[in-house]
């Protein structure tokens, strides 16, 4: 009798281990998915927050400000960061478009049109410090192809822009030549181009003129803010991320 009471307390007592192990497991699996809910969240709260853009009003016209903060829906390719331009040599640090806060208010009002019709502006240069113009002076030496740096360039007031359009996802428009080609087919009044080089350069140059830009007649890609020439050169130097 005395060994059938110990058989059946170690029955019970292992039971009632199995049971709590059976509950621990169970109440272990909503934890696990609460916490990679948790961290879904998160993630996703930190997604929205790099989606949320700064705001211009307020800011004075001739702030210079950095344009990705302002708009997730541009496209760079900043050449003087590289060599892949005329230079044949890197004069920026690090790339980067900055520009006045009025050159700024008229590129988003731009390019919101833009994507209404399936484009976006891509930038290939925007504010150059006036330090960098005397480099590309020195580099090249030629009026015709690069401003002096003691008058300066709109581009040195935060007033200029070189640009191109590509599609909502990324492919660029035929322009009929490539960003700084110095050559009459680079030409606004050269007519003698395929329609659909004529019509991609009228949309660009229709929607910039309606938004207070104008261009060079010899450079498709250059368009100066109408405001912007009346700018003091600058010389600010932006700061070079990690």
């Amino acid at each position: 009798m005395k060994y059938l009471s110990l058989t059946l307390l170690s029955f019970l007592i292992f039971s009632c281990r199995q049971e709590v192990k059976t509950k621990e497991e169970a109440t272990d699996m909503p934890l696990i998915n609460a916490t990679e809910a948790l961290q879904d969240t998160s993630k996703k709260e930190k997604t929205e927050q790099k989606l949320e853009y700064k705001s211009l009003e307020g800011l004075s016209d001739t702030t210079f400000v950095r344009l990705k903060e302002y708009s997730g829906d541009f496209a760079y390719d900043l050449r003087y960061a590289t060599t892949n331009n005329f230079l044949k040599a890197k004069v920026y640090d690090c790339a980067e478009c900055y520009t006045r806060v009025k050159t700024a208010k008229a590129l988003l009002k731009a390019n919101t049109e833009l994507l209404k019709k399936g484009y976006k502006i891509k930038f290939f240069d925007c504010y150059r410090p006036n330090s960098v113009q005397y480099k590309m002076w020195e580099i090249v030496p030629n009026p015709q192809y690069v401003a002096n740096p003691v008058k300066g360039s709109i581009h040195n007031k935060g007033g200029a822009v070189d640009i191109t359009l590509v599609t909502v996802d990324g492919e660029e428009l035929d322009m009929g030549t490539d960003f700084d080609y110095f050559g009459k087919r680079a030409y606004h009044d050269n007519l003698n181009l395929p329609d659909t080089i004529l019509a991609n350069r009228k949309l660009l140059k229709k929607t910039m003129e309606k938004y207070g830009f104008w261009s060079i007649r010899t450079e498709w890609w250059h368009y100066n803010l109408s405001a912007g020439s009346r700018a003091k050169i600058a010389n600010f130097k932006w700061p070079c991320e990690d």
